[in-house]
């Protein structure tokens, strides 16, 4: 586990609104599933902040959630979380 970074040298002000892009393969759940794990970090969470792309092909979808970012150790557990799911591809 890495050391949290100070305040002070964060690049991010922190709270702020915060974009995060989640892919995976397009699926009935996948949106309702990124919500739940999503909410798990930032209760303040919800539909409305959350916008759906489909690939060209429909393959795939992308979801830009826009979090509620309160501190460094917060956006790192999200984006475990998401990486970590077995739905998701890629977060960036």
């Amino acid at each position: 586990m890495t050391n949290p970074i100070p305040p002070e040298e964060s690049l991010i002000e922190y709270p702020s609104d915060f974009p995060i892009k989640v892919m995976g393969a397009t699926h009935d759940a996948f949106a309702a599933t990124i919500i739940e794990v999503v909410v798990a970090h930032d209760p303040t969470f919800h539909e409305g902040k959350m916008e759906t792309r489909p690939s060209t092909k429909g393959t795939y979808t992308s979801l830009t959630v826009t979090v509620r970012a309160t501190s460094r150790e917060q956006l790192d557990n999200i984006y475990r979380a998401l990486s970590g799911h077995p739905m998701v591809k890629m977060v960036l």
